[in-house]
């Protein structure tokens, strides 16, 4: 087949970049032909899953001779991503059946993030709608601002006309999958495709570390609770009486308060900054359990199944779609969301004071990481494209 794959950055970091890396191969390697249409290029090296391919930029100034260049090259498919013009979505269709991958809450929340930060971070359940306006504001939702409100606003409502526009809409839990059931997604467009590491799972399991340690990785922002973690790991400290170091690998602009309230409370905390490749796998070896306290839904939770390819197991808030890969006592511990650093710290407490537990789930982390795999992931892929196609 011909598959256009279309993404606003091009060369990016981050989890999406991370996914069209590894998927791209993947489909050129099963035969296919693949281009990609890109709005921005972030400038940095080439990306292995985005270099040697046939590129359409669809960005303003040429976006009209870019979609003619597209259909001449009459791609069977387009398979769509995070796009912030919309005008690039809607072009497309009338190219070529388009896939949308959900990546988000994309035309389901005014800001996108499905969550309130006022009087406390909580998830939200709302499905959006006029109520959604007032408290975009009042529960901080996302900037305040009136201007930013209704610019938003009017985006989400732009990509949920889009919904009826899309051959099929792929999410990759069945949490996602209910989310645009309900925000008028015809049931039948949407499919479920659960993620898989993207990091390679080493030949032999990593054994354990002599000391526990925990580990966090991820953007350092409000959504991922990394001050919850900071006073579980203050709760469990006391608990058991001597220190847990942290690996805080990630950055953001949460950074310098957790840094700051991991000194105030006396966590061991080492804030290590981005690091990437096999730096990145080689800190989470070196600890016990990875933790994802996030406080938003989190659509899937992707770094949590990369720790199961190491043989880590989680610990993580019950949010979103955590439960498509995470079976409590298999490969890792749920803490009933909203979760707080009392539970999480319990749980992070039990966890390190019993090795075979541990050594269970350690084996349980590593076997559903090499059930979930790429391979798996691009047939269902397949199987989707060539009903649209047909």
């Amino acid at each position: 087949m011909r598959i256009l794959v279309a993404n606003d950055g091009l060369s990016d970091v981050g989890g999406v970049q991370a996914y069209l890396d590894v998927t791209l191969a993947a489909l050129a390697s099963r035969g296919h032909s693949v281009a990609l249409a890109y709005c921005t290029d972030s400038g940095l090296p080439a990306s292995s899953g985005s270099d040697g391919y046939l590129r359409f930029h669809v960005s303003d100034a040429v976006r009209d001779s870019a979609i003619d260049a597209i259909r001449r090259w009459a791609p069977d498919v387009c398979y769509v991503h995070n796009m912030h013009d919309l005008t690039v979505d809607s072009a497309l269709t009338a190219v070529a059946p388009v896939v949308k991958f959900m990546h988000g809450y994309f035309g389901t929340c005014i800001g996108g993030l499905k969550m309130h930060r006022f009087p406390r971070a909580i998830a939200c359940d709302r499905t959006l709608g006029p109520a959604c306006v007032p408290l975009f504001l009042a529960r901080r939702c996302g900037q305040l601002s009136a201007q930013v409100l209704v610019t938003e606003l009017r985006w989400a409502h732009r990509q949920q006309d889009l919904f009826a526009d899309y051959a099929a809409i792929v999410v990759a839990s069945d949490h996602m999958r209910r989310e645009y059931h309900r925000h008028g997604a015809k049931p039948s467009k949407v499919h479920v495709n659960p993620l898989f590491p993207t990091n390679p799972l080493p030949e032999r399991p990593v054994p354990p570390p002599d000391q526990p340690a925990v580990a966090f990785l991820g953007r350092m922002t409000h959504l991922k609770g990394g001050d919850v973690l900071i006073r579980a790991v203050s709760r469990a400290t006391t608990r058991l009486g001597r220190a847990v170091p942290v690996q805080m690998i990630g950055d953001g602009p949460q950074r310098r308060s957790w840094e700051a309230l991991a000194r105030r409370l006396g966590v061991a905390c080492a804030f290590t900054g981005w690091v990437d490749g096999d730096r990145r796998w080689d800190l989470l070896r070196g600890c016990s359990v990875v933790a994802l306290p996030s406080v938003w839904p989190e659509p899937f939770g992707l770094v949590g199944l990369e720790a199961g390819a190491l043989g880590l197991p989680v610990v993580a808030s019950d949010v979103g779609g955590v439960r498509e890969w995470l079976h409590d006592g298999v490969n890792g511990v749920l803490v009933p969301a909203p979760a707080s650093p009392d539970a999480f710290g319990d749980a992070l407490v039990d966890l390190l004071t019993d090795t075979a537990r541990q050594v269970a789930l350690r084996r349980g982390a590593r076997r559903v990481a090499s059930e979930m795999t790429v391979t798996r992931h691009v047939e269902r892929l397949e199987a989707v494209f060539r009903t649209v196609a047909a």
